[in-house]
């Protein structure tokens, strides 16, 4: 990979930074109060405890000096302190994060192992019995929200059958030190006579959830996939291979597959970034304790220092994990770097 090509994306993405940072200082004006309380957290009750703040946060400056200086904050840390329980917002993203990044990361996988897997199978073929099923059950699965989703499986898998439970990443019975804040991870690290037990239950936990919120990258994988592989079938190189005498599961595995795989890398890369807003809604509805349910608490709640943290994280993770994706992307497929060449 061209070193030109990296600093290329790298100033992509400091300018996507720098534009996401202009939009979460801008808030703090936006936002009904004061601007100075929706940058710190705290309530300016006294004249005191006011001219404080006027000097720490440069108040009485022009606004490009505020700026500089509120960049200067979240570099080291300061995000603020949250309005709804004077905790650093910083910290409680810290340890949020971690939740929402397990729940993507499993949905996730299981949306590539399923996903990829089921197009290609649709792929191998096309127009019969299989390709047909696997079509309008992918568009079934496309168009259901997933919020109707959720509550149809919590009404059928956790009321009516009592398989898995409704809400929470553990039952209450176990106490887990929180060492990485990956609940699987934790109970392995962890030592105590049930840890087995926890695990399974941990697992219990996260089924549903993981389910609910891999159904919509499933479907576009399955999708792409499925495209993917019938654009490469169509070319030259296999249709030489086909007058040789090969058949359908050579042509799909020795010449097809490598080259339909591609575009379909940098895929699973975008649909983690939307992974990461659709787990809102799920974790919503499952009281899983991540930063998206924390940061639909924070709106209702209007912390706004919260609300701006929240927004400023996730934002910044989704950009970085897109541009993580395409590096990605072109380490695997070298002729993109030249396509890509300028575009923003």
């Amino acid at each position: 990979m061209r070193l030109d090509y990296i600093l290329r994306r790298i100033g992509l993405f400091v300018f996507m930074v720098l534009m996401l940072s202009v939009f979460t200082f801008l808030l703090s004006f936006l936002f009904p109060g004061d601007a100075l309380s929706n940058l710190s957290g705290i309530p300016s009750n006294n004249f005191a405890q006011h001219t404080q703040l006027e000097d720490k946060y440069l108040y009485n400056s022009n606004y490009f000096m505020q700026y500089i200086a509120f960049l200067g904050r979240i570099l080291q840390g300061d995000w603020g302190l949250s309005f709804a329980s004077g905790d650093s917002v910083f910290s409680q993203i810290l340890d949020l994060i971690p939740a929402t990044l397990e729940l993507s990361i499993y949905a996730l996988f299981v949306s590539v192992v399923i996903g990829v897997p089921t197009g290609i199978l649709a792929s191998a073929y096309y127009k019969q019995w299989p390709d047909k099923l696997i079509s309008s059950t992918t568009m079934i699965g496309y168009s259901m929200p997933i919020f109707w989703l959720a509550l149809l499986l919590i009404m059928l898998f956790s009321l009516q059958l009592g398989w898995f439970p409704m809400s929470g990443r553990m039952s209450l019975l176990y106490e887990i030190p929180p060492t990485t804040g990956f609940i699987l991870i934790d109970i392995s690290l962890a030592s105590f006579p049930y840890q087995g037990m926890a695990f399974i239950d941990a697992l219990h936990h996260l089924t549903l959830p993981t389910i609910v919120l891999a159904m919509y990258p499933t479907t576009v994988l399955i999708r792409f996939t499925r495209e993917s592989m019938l654009k490469v079938m169509d070319q030259n190189f296999i249709k030489t291979a086909r007058a040789k005498g090969l058949n359908r599961r050579q042509l799909i595995i020795h010449h097809a597959l490598r080259n339909a795989l591609l575009p379909v890398i940098k895929q699973i890369g975008l649909q983690f970034s939307t992974l990461i807003t659709l787990a809102m809604i799920t974790e919503i509805i499952f009281s899983w304790p991540g930063i998206g349910r924390w940061l639909i608490d924070s709106i209702y709640q209007r912390d706004y220092p919260a609300i701006q943290g929240g927004l400023m994280a996730v934002s910044l993770f989704i950009i970085f994990a897109t541009i993580i994706a395409e590096l990605i992307y072109t380490l695997f497929d070298p002729l993109s770097r030249n396509q890509a060449h300028g575009k923003v």
